[in-house]
């Protein structure tokens, strides 16, 4: 009897679903729709990985009834919590049987072969993780509001905030906060109409059903702030002053997670996400070979753990 292993690696943009045979060679791979645990309940992730199994099944010319002869592994952006993958995991699945990880736990398979060591993701959003000693340590990952101190979305925010303070005359302008509030619509006054996507006409409504919401407020997502960077990176090519004090911050934020991986033994920490592969040059001339860029990708890392944990089944 055939045995398979599928692999998920559900982001808050797009779900990605692999199937692999045995030896973990891909029969099939497809694409599907958001999978973030945090929204909606997990309902959209829950129909973007049930439509993306049926479509990888396809894809691979195999009968969608072998999905019993099949052992999953899902690495879910917002698997932070607990509750959120037990339950997650507690949903009807065809599979033989189904775990269900943190994003960063299959991006750390992934990048290390399956070998102990750190690995961060630097993309839109952040996190860290490491197994040293067969002890499993995790830092960040706590989302936009409170945390994700090294990724796209706070940097974007914190260039935002800075291009309003300098239109306002409190800090020294340059052309790159310049281009930032060209791009934000031009003055302070459509900044903060765009931050607040007043143009988008959202409305929150309080349990009772009633229209606003004294504890919540609508505003841009994190990968709004995120798509801020290719202009920083543009004007930190031309050694803006802005984007130079941003890139500092920006390293000393990675520093406190190089810091604490060496703090409980971690001998290497590897690189995932675009905004850390692209300063991966400046990582190396700062770190040296502690840091290293991934040895195969999350979505691989999800095979991976699908097979240890189900091999013996």
């Amino acid at each position: 009897m055939p045995r398979y292993y599928l692999g998920v690696d559900g982001g808050g943009t797009n779900c990605r679903v692999r199937l692999a045979d045995e030896r973990l060679e891909t029969l099939a791979e497809v694409k599907n729709g958001r999978s973030n645990l945090q929204i909606d309940g997990g309902e959209p992730a829950y129909r973007a990985i049930l439509d993306g199994t049926r479509d990888v099944f396809a894809a691979a010319g195999i009968d969608y009834a072998e999905t019993a002869n099949t052992f999953a592994c899902f690495g879910m952006a917002g698997g932070r919590m607990d509750s959120a993958r037990d339950a997650f995991a507690a949903r009807a699945w065809p599979f033989a049987g189904v775990r269900v990880y943190d994003d960063i736990d299959i991006a750390h398979a992934g990048a290390l072969g399956g070998e102990e060591g750190g690995v961060v993701i630097i993309g839109t959003g952040s996190a860290a993780m490491s197994i040293v000693g067969g002890t499993r340590y995790q830092a960040g990952g706590w989302g936009f509001h409170i945390g994700d101190q090294m990724s796209g979305a706070i940097l974007g925010r914190e260039l935002a905030r800075y291009a309003v303070e300098a239109e306002d005359g409190l800090v020294e302008a340059s052309p790159l906060t310049r281009a930032v509030i060209a791009a934000l619509g031009g003055n302070n006054q459509a900044a903060m109409t765009w931050s607040f996507a007043t143009e988008m006409e959202l409305q929150l409504l309080s349990r009772d059903g009633s229209e606003g919401c004294d504890d919540a407020l609508v505003g841009r997502a994190p990968g709004e702030y995120g798509r801020l960077m290719p202009l920083w990176f543009d004007f930190l090519e031309r050694s803006d002053p802005v984007a130079l004090k941003l890139l500092e911050t920006q390293l000393g934020s990675i520093d406190t997670y190089v810091n604490w991986f060496k703090a409980h033994g971690a001998q290497v920490m590897a690189i995932v996400g675009g905004l850390g592969q692209r300063l991966f040059p400046l990582l190396q001339q700062r770190h040296g070979d502690f840091v290293a860029l991934p040895k195969y990708e999350p979505l691989h890392g999800a095979v991976l753990l699908a097979r240890q944990n189900f091999a013996s089944n």
